[in-house]
């Protein structure tokens, strides 16, 4: 049995858990994002591990933190193999925008710890193994785990995230010109919303009210513009029939590992605009698309760009992008070997 860990559950984990379960049986044990409740999840992970240790072959968590300390240490002290993989946050420090692991002391400690004395780390992106960041000129160059943890000597294996073309397409619908849509979680909070490239999108609403924004994931997001839509969490069902009304899907993040909605919406025929972090520049595949540094004015350029190109080409391109590279069935071929259960 594996036993899975990670802070909160996401679209990322129940898609690890879709993947494997049918090989073998998986156990997935949530943790907590919430500084009050530590030390009871700590005590209660604990006896967790302790009761399913008998029937435990390995451990996966899913990023490196506080919920990854103990698996890692059940996996040194009883031999069994435990994996992390690394999604972003756990790569990254960024106290200029409040973000990474990196940036809080006993979170550092925890993340350090964890990666060092894993089995085997599988980011989602080469980025965060090492990069020489550039995108925004206020934040340290040096992110990634190797600038980060010099000393690691823990194997690495990039496997990216893959998507269900199957399931995210393009079902034709007509499109409402010049709309753009961007899903984040969590953007109620000022500092997320920057790191989610919100304060650009607002810059874009406020001088171009012929633009239509549709913001998902987080209800409590305000915006004083008329043109700026926000919604909450969606089901996919939903999210599909969103993306397939919008002609532009915009994921201008301060930083990134590897955007899933991104991938979602390129499958279901939006024109992506990114920002150069993370693996956002390999998913896209198109350099006209790519926002190289933070600054409004180049991102307004792409746009007006875009208006005398020939979208339909660049549409077809973003779908077969997803498609031909980033499958469900390639990420699910390698996580399976990697782990390599009977």
């Amino acid at each position: 049995m594996i036993i899975y860990t990670y802070p909160v559950r996401t679209a990322f984990t129940d898609r690890d858990l879709e993947m494997i379960s049918p090989e073998v049986k998986i156990k997935a044990l949530e943790f907590t994002q919430s500084p009050v409740a530590l030390p009871f999840y700590f005590v209660l992970q604990f006896f967790q591990l302790l009761w399913f240790l008998p029937r435990t072959t390995q451990y996966l968590c899913f990023f490196g933190g506080y919920h990854s300390v103990l698996p890692v240490w059940f996996g040194k002290v009883f031999g069994k193999k435990c994996t992390i993989q690394a999604g972003g946050t756990d790569c990254i420090n960024m106290p200029e925008i409040g973000y990474g692991n990196f940036r809080k002391k006993w979170l550092r400690k925890a993340t350090v710890y964890s990666f060092k004395n894993c089995s085997l780390i599988l980011p989602v992106a080469e980025s965060l193994v090492k990069q020489n960041y550039q995108y925004d000129p206020s934040i340290s160059p040096k992110q990634g785990l190797l600038n980060l943890i010099p000393d690691l000597k823990t194997p690495i294996q990039v496997v990216h995230n893959g998507f269900d073309t199957e399931f995210w397409k393009n079902t034709d619908q007509d499109r409402l010109p010049n709309s753009f849509i961007s899903v984040a979680t969590g953007t109620s909070n000022q500092s997320r919303a920057i790191i989610k490239g919100y304060d650009l999108i607002e810059q874009l609403a406020s001088l171009h009210p012929e633009y239509s924004f549709t913001l998902v994931g987080d209800p409590e997001y305000f915006s004083p513009y008329s043109n700026i839509r926000v919604l909450g969490k969606l089901p996919p069902a939903d999210l599909l029939k969103l993306y397939n009304s919008h002609q532009f899907y915009l994921q201008l993040s301060t930083s990134e590992g590897f955007p899933n909605a991104l991938g979602e919406a390129m499958a279901c025929g939006c024109i992506p605009i990114g920002s150069a972090v993370g693996a956002i520049p390999e998913i896209i595949g198109n350099e006209s698309l790519i926002l190289v540094q933070k600054n409004f004015h180049v991102l307004t350029q792409i746009i007006k760009n875009l208006r005398h190109q020939e979208l339909t080409e660049i549409q077809k391109h973003s779908q077969n992008q997803i498609q031909q590279n980033f499958s469900y069935s390639n990420r699910k071929k390698a996580i399976l070997e990697i782990l390599q259960f009977d």
